[in-house]
């Protein structure tokens, strides 16, 4: 895949503002920027960001996972999952690539999956 074809893939389309709140079911190509609070079915092949603001109450299955907020559920990442030091996940994880960084708080398990998700 072409850095550019990696880059139309990742635009944003579509946020849950801080402040906003979204129960539901969610499936969708591209990306997702979660600042708000989401509680729900969430499904995409793009890329799934959660920021510092951001709750949410579902299993998460995407290509990529960036969480920096609270997660209450499982993630199914096929390529990469990253928590920021501001994340709390609680929940299980399976994915071919995870990157934690210092600060995180994480009750659950992780199966590293190099074959894929």
């Amino acid at each position: 895949m072409s850095k550019e074809t990696q880059e139309e893939e990742y635009l944003i389309n579509s946020v849950i503002g801080e402040g906003a709140e979204f129960t539901g079911e969610f499936k969708f190509p591209g990306l997702i920027r979660i600042d708000g609070k989401f509680r729900g079915v969430l499904e995409t092949e793009g890329k799934v960001l959660i920021g510092k603001s951001g709750i949410v109450d579902t299993d998460i299955k995407a290509r990529v996972v960036v969480a920096g907020g609270e997660i209450r559920g499982n993630i199914y990442a096929t390529e990469r999952v990253t928590l920021l030091s501001s994340c709390r996940l609680e929940g299980d994880i399976v994915t071919p690539r995870l990157i934690v960084e210092e600060g995180v708080i994480f009750h659950g398990k992780c199966t590293i999956n190099p074959t894929r998700s």
